[in-house]
């Protein structure tokens, strides 16, 4: 399973690139192998303010729909389009044409919650 060492992740299997004060946040490698293919991707949170923690949206697979949860509080400023006619990019490029949202991280967002790849890989035994 890949687990890129420079991306931060989250317990609920979400993964975080901070660079400035905007981050893009998707699904891991994990996620998407434990959802199956993935059809539709649905997020209405753009232009929201978002506490970390809160759903910013859900990925509906075959037999499942899992609800993503935002791993540090910001705004939601930007969905990743493709995924509107390319779900699946989901299940082949997770951590790159797979991202799912861009958010403006607030000022003072807590980060303590967010896991190093080691530190996931050891969650996911």
């Amino acid at each position: 399973m890949n687990t890129p060492s420079e991306l931060k992740y989250t317990k609920d299997h979400e993964w975080i690139k901070i660079e400035g004060n905007v981050a893009t946040i998707g699904i891991t490698d994990f996620a998407q192998g434990e959802l199956g293919d993935i059809v539709y991707v649905d997020v209405d949170t753009v232009d929201d303010d978002l506490e970390g923690g809160a759903v910013f949206g859900s990925v509906e697979a075959v037999k499942t729909v899992s609800d993503l949860f935002l791993p540090v509080s910001g705004k939601v400023i930007e969905f990743n389009s493709e995924l509107e006619a390319q779900p699946e990019l989901l299940n082949t490029d997770p951590y790159g044409n797979g991202w799912i949202i861009k958010l403006e991280v607030a000022d003072g967002a807590d980060h303590a919650e967010l896991l190093s790849a080691e530190e996931y890989q050891a969650i996911l035994g």
